[in-house]
């Protein structure tokens, strides 16, 4: 071996500079974010009339729900298929193979012929568009955890850990603020002519964001180290639900109060907020509501993460869930008293209860797994709270506010977050743990 080349074997690998880490999960995750509430959001207010038979508004709204739930299907298998690759390839190529998958099937939505020209052909290709966005967020999420948090300095891993999950507001209130926009500068008819379409084609431009921020970006240095001391795993998917198993149970069911809480506050509220047997509200004054709701809901995020490196990741969860139990026995008399004011208190409460519970699982949920797996580890427990919790919140969440009233929707949250509470009482502290962690039998 030549001397030259001794060099550069004894040369550390390239570093991110934590700015650019930033920027990148931030703006990763928003754009995939932006694409999917672009389709909650037109379940909502759009699909219900365009992609199934007229006659029946509440059967249509359901029937737009459950291609809605079609994504929460899709994801785990996304977390398998990208976390595979993930934890084999690298964080990085992952990453840019999941936002082209997201992008394009968002894009595809938007040039989809509704039930007037194509029948039944129309739901079925919504329901395949939304099957690709769900697989490509399934990928998402827990490499763009992984590029924050592996590149974070241990006693700031809960604060780094929030740069994806700001994502998630950033993406909402960007693709409600482009609906709110419409809806105020055009006719309903133009509007649900083709107005409807434009923010799936915007996410054209988006992809070609994302792609130039992450393709600037370097290997994690944890990927690093354990590709140099190849102990990359054949097939991770499958070994982490053998070395891990307690892992994705503990952060399956450790989000499922998260995505309950947050579906109720965004998807059904707005279903029912909107709709002629709810409150009644007009579309654009109900968005503004919640638009209102999401700013709060981002700004509890950075301070969650400040809490849980502080504090602790279970003693902050712990204390927040308990607060969404007691959230949930209000959560009837506010939404359903129809008061503008305590409409809007009740989606600032519950969404600021959001932020300080979403914000600390960008490092929790990586802490869970050791280095070989935990791309696939941490995306799939993601995933599977998403598909437990948020899959079928809005869905039952409307059934049972037709059966029973808003009750019933306060005490379908308390039971989410008991089981939460109950798996955080399990749960041991991770803040302390190193990201550089070798590959256990376990």
């Amino acid at each position: 071996m030549s001397v030259g080349t001794e060099r550069r074997d004894a040369e550390p690998p390239p570093v991110n500079r934590r700015g650019k880490v930033a920027v990148a999960s931030l703006v990763g995750t928003s754009i995939e974010f932006y694409d999917f509430y672009v389709y909650a959001t037109a379940a909502v207010l759009v699909f219900p009339h365009l992609f199934f038979p007229a006659g029946d508004d509440t059967a249509a709204t359901l029937q737009s729900l459950a291609t809605f739930a079609i994504a929460f299907v899709a994801r785990p298998v996304g977390s398998a298929l990208f976390g595979h690759f993930g934890d084999r390839t690298g964080r990085k190529a992952t990453l840019v193979a999941s936002l082209l998958t997201m992008g394009i099937s968002t894009v595809a939505i938007g040039v989809l012929p509704t039930y007037a020209s194509a029948d039944l052909i129309a739901p079925a290709l919504l329901a395949v568009c939304r099957f690709g966005q769900g697989l490509g967020l399934g990928g998402e999420w827990g490499g763009a955890a992984l590029l924050a948090t592996e590149n974070a300095p241990r006693r700031k891993r809960a604060l780094y850990g929030t740069f994806p999950q700001l994502g998630a507001p950033i993406g909402f209130f960007c693709a409600n603020s482009v609906y709110l926009a419409l809806q105020t500068t055009m006719t309903d008819e133009a509007f649900m002519d083709w107005g409807w379409r434009v923010p799936f084609l915007l996410s054209a431009v988006l992809i070609m964001v994302g792609l130039w921020v992450r393709l600037s970006l370097h290997e994690t240095p944890a990927f690093t180290t354990m590709l140099s001391s190849g102990q990359q795993e054949k097939a991770p998917a499958i070994r982490v639900f053998r070395t891990s198993p307690g892992g994705i149970v503990l952060g399956t069911l450790i989000m499922l109060a998260t995505y309950v809480l947050f579906y109720l506050m965004t998807v059904f509220s707005m279903s029912y907020g909107t709709s002629a047997d709810g409150l009644g509200y007009e579309r654009t004054e109900f968005l503004v509501l919640l638009l209102i709701g999401v700013v709060f809901f981002a700004l509890t995020i950075p301070v969650a993460g400040l809490a849980a490196d502080r504090f602790g990741r279970r003693t902050t969860l712990l204390t927040v869930t308990a607060v969404i139990i007691a959230f949930g026995f209000v959560l009837g008399p506010l939404l359903g008293s129809g008061s503008p004011l305590l409409v809007l208190a009740c989606l600032v409460i519950g969404l600021s209860l959001m932020g300080f519970t979403f914000g600390p699982m960008g490092a929790v949920l990586p802490e869970l797994f050791p280095t070989n797996v935990r791309y696939s580890g941490s995306s799939i427990a993601y995933n599977l709270g998403g598909l437990l919790g948020a899959s079928l919140a809005p869905y039952t969440a409307t059934w049972l506010a037709a059966a029973f009233g808003l009750w019933a929707v306060g005490g379908y949250l308390i039971a989410a977050a008991a089981i939460t509470l109950g798996a955080l009482l399990v749960a041991r502290e991770t803040r302390d743990d190193s990201l550089n962690t070798a590959p256990t039998d376990t």
